[in-house]
């Protein structure tokens, strides 16, 4: 069963709740900046970070019926619907972005959801699915959203979007911090000493996914699509060139959209 809407919406309003936003923020601001000129689907509980996407053509919020849904934005038309993810109510190729956060851990089905995401991805299309970290405490706290559920391994989410027909290409870990009052205001010292001393005590995964191909000519001219295979991704230190999330593009191109 997922986390209604009410609780999710309660802890977000909490310091451990704020924290968490602030954090995931920060990644996906060096990730996809305001989403110029894409058009945006939110999946699971995204309404926190989609106000960001500023320059975006349009931004559609889709909440799973398990949890409920609650109006977006504050003021102005309702972008958001109820869905069942396990059949989406969009047109294949709507969205050129598709930010999932606690969508997946308590997925019926989360392959099955998986293929209803990328039917619903444009062909140049970039997934950034967020996860709770299964070695992490934030999933080991009833306390929080991402203590419900499965949580994941980056493999295990690598596995997921290729079974789905894409390919990593990015990812990077948050939320080192445990999700404990009293530690909170230490959170931004312990990003920058635990994705170097004890990567393994991260509480969110995110990793970036999209279609990866190129044309290859056959004899007799014609073309065969042949996925791209992209080296391993592993944490680097903070530099520009990082393919860590938190100091780099999150398709490991230096490029906005």
């Amino acid at each position: 069963m997922r986390r209604s809407i009410e609780e999710l919406r309660t802890f977000y309003g909490e310091p451990a709740g704020a924290l968490a936003r602030r954090l995931l923020a920060r990644r996906l601001e060096d990730a996809w900046g305001e989403a110029t000129n894409s058009d945006v689907l939110g999946l699971g509980y995204a309404t926190p970070w989609l106000d960001a996407f500023v320059g975006a053509r349009r931004v559609v919020a889709a909440m799973p019926g398990g949890q409920g849904v609650e109006p977006w934005p504050a003021a102005g038309k309702n972008r958001t619907l109820l869905v069942d993810d396990r059949r989406l109510p969009f047109a294949a190729g709507s969205f050129d972005r598709i930010l999932m956060i606690h969508a997946l851990e308590e997925a019926d089905d989360a392959q099955a959801l998986m293929n209803e995401v990328v039917r619903a991805l444009s062909p140049a299309g970039r997934i950034i699915l967020v996860a709770a970290a299964r070695g992490g405490l934030w999933a080991r706290s009833e306390s929080t959203p991402f203590g419900y559920g499965q949580p994941f391994t980056r493999r295990q989410l690598e596995r997921l979007v290729r079974a789905a027909g894409l390919e990593p290409t990015a990812w990077s870990q948050t939320l080192y911090v445990p999700p404990w009052g009293p530690l909170l205001p230490l959170a931004d010292g312990l990003e920058q000493i635990g994705k170097r001393v004890m990567p393994g005590a991260a509480g969110v995964i995110l990793l970036e996914a999209t279609r990866q191909a190129y044309a290859r000519i056959r004899p007799g001219g014609a073309v065969a699509t042949v996925p791209v295979m992209v080296p391993e991704l592993q944490p680097q230190p903070a530099s520009r060139s990082s393919r860590d999330l938190s100091d780099s593009d999150l398709a490991g191109n230096g490029e906005r959209p």
